[in-house]
């Protein structure tokens, strides 16, 4: 169903086909070593042309750990783009060696221009400011795990909603599910751009309330995504220097939270969650990280079409 195709936004993919890869996810995790040899003989081409680790490292181990193996670059200096080649001409000679490209790019829809020009599956790693989508199946499938449930819930979304592209593709991908509310907190400066508010959530009738405060919003959470300010997206360093403190998840604001509350960061973190909540039963960000090398590795087995 899924094999041959790539992934450039969270909504390319149909609900059951995100339940598919959920499942396997979940085999994967039960028995990792019987999908230990199932890319033995495949590679996959990592193309980073800006700055990761765990998106990165994440795509290396899941298909090293599938049994196949990886090329690639981690910075745009250290391939061909640095003499000028054009973004297609790097896709076609890529696609002529591997098997399947992870790629993250800083120009919004330039994964979509990669999988115009690729003859493999291409495997957008993010996007600019645009979109996450493994990220998003990171966020889910961990949601799946520990509450059981996409639905009926009250979704905070905190920090940086307008360049947050692991936030604009979460609201995309759980639009679809029923019954949730979303309390969207930012500064002013940082709201949600108007093609998600307008396109995803007022087109889907989705509740939405936007907000400056964390403290008052946290008690009726039953999710919290913190996001952190993105410098690298910023012009203008003294603009960000005056927002990156805007929002600190620490212990005092935590005291008004439910005891059942999750909370979720697509990492890496500066200072929005203070090191105290790493202790917190709450905390779910580092299991959230542990999750993305499995539905990673779930998502190239399914692309690449091995069983």
């Amino acid at each position: 169903m899924l094999k041959g195709r790539s992934l450039i936004d969270p909504m390319d993919l149909s609900k059951d086909e995100l339940e598919n890869i959920f499942q396997l996810a979940s085999q994967i995790m039960s028995s990792p070593e019987e999908f230990s040899k199932v890319c033995e003989g495949k590679l996959l081409a990592t193309l980073f042309f800006e700055p990761s680790t765990r998106t990165r490292f994440s795509f290396e181990a899941a298909m090293m750990r599938l049994g196949g193996k990886v090329i690639g670059f981690s910075e745009p200096n250290s391939s061909s783009v640095s003499k000028g080649e054009s973004l297609a001409d790097t896709i076609r000679t890529v696609s002529c060696y591997a098997d399947i490209i992870a790629m993250r790019h800083p120009k919004e829809g330039s994964a979509k221009v990669a999988s115009i020009y690729s003859d493999i599956p291409v495997i957008n790693a993010g996007d600019g400011g645009h979109q996450h989508p493994t990220q998003t199946l990171t966020d889910l499938l961990t949601i799946k795990q520990l509450k059981g449930s996409f639905n009926n819930m009250t979704i905070g979304i905190c920090g940086d909603l307008k360049f947050g592209r692991t936030v604009h593709s979460l609201l995309k991908a759980m639009s679809r599910y029923e019954n949730n509310r979303y309390i969207l907190i930012s500064p002013s400066e940082l709201q949600i751009p108007d093609y998600i508010r307008e396109e995803v959530l007022k087109y889907n009738n989705i509740e939405f309330m936007e907000v400056e405060s964390l403290e008052q919003s946290i008690e009726s959470l039953d999710i919290l995504y913190m996001t952190r300010v993105q410098k690298e997206r910023f012009f203008n360093e003294a603009e960000y220097l005056r927002l990156r403190d805007s929002y600190i998840l620490d212990r005092e604001k935590l005291k008004r939270a439910k005891k059942d509350l999750m909370i979720l960061h697509p990492l890496p973190r500066v200072n929005e969650i203070d090191y105290s909540i790493d202790e917190d039963e709450r905390a779910c960000y580092f299991k959230q990280a542990k999750y993305g090398m499995y539905v990673r590795m779930a998502l190239i087995a399914k692309l690449l079409g091995v069983r």
